[in-house]
C-alpha cells in the first residue's frame, strides 16, 4: 500500500486529507509537523509522496521557525531524498503564486486549499505516486 505523509498544522485538514486518502485513494497516511521526523520518513524511504503545507505555524528545525518552502528545498537539495514527490498544499492562492512557489521550493506539484475538488485532490497525488 502507498503511503502518504501530511506535513499539516490544521487537525481539520489533517482529517480532511486522511479521510479523502484512505477512504476514496485506499492509500495509509502518516501525519507529523516534525521536521525532523519529516526527513527521517524522507530518508527512511517510509512515504511514497509528501503533502507539505506551505505555512507551518508550529515546525521549527535546529530551533528556528521553517516552513513547508524550506523543508521541502532541503529535501530536495539532498540527493537522498531529491526523488521524492513533494505537493505544496496553500491557503496562499493567488494568481502567480503557483508558479512562484513551484519555482522556489523544487516542488512536483500545487493544491490550493480549501479542497473542494476531492477526486482532483486524490488525482494529484496519485499522479506523483504512480506517473503514468
Amino acid at each position: 500500500m502507498k503511503t502518504v505523509l501530511i506535513v499539516e498544522d490544521n487537525p481539520i485538514n489533517v482529517q480532511v486529507f486522511s479521510k479523502i486518502l484512505t477512504k476514496r485513494g485506499g492509500l495509509a497516511v502518516k501525519h507529523t509537523e516534525d521536521v525532523e521526523e519529516v526527513l527521517q520518513i524522507a530518508h527512511t524511504k517510509t512515504a511514497d509522496v509528501i503533502l507539505m503545507d506551505v505555512a507551518l505555524a508550529n515546525s521549527r528545525y535546529q530551533g528556528q521557525p521553517i516552513d513547508g518552502v524550506q523543508i521541502t528545498q532541503m529535501l530536495k537539495a539532498d540527493p537522498a531524498t531529491a526523488a521524492l514527490p513533494v505537493i505544496l498544499v496553500t491557503a496562499n492562492a493567488m494568481a502567480g503564486d503557483r508558479e512562484e512557489l513551484l519555482a522556489q521550493s523544487g516542488a512536483d506539484g500545487y493544491i490550493a486549499k480549501p479542497v473542494i475538488d476531492y477526486q482532483a485532490f486524490l488525482s494529484e497525488i496519485l499522479s506523483k505516486i504512480d506517473p503514468k
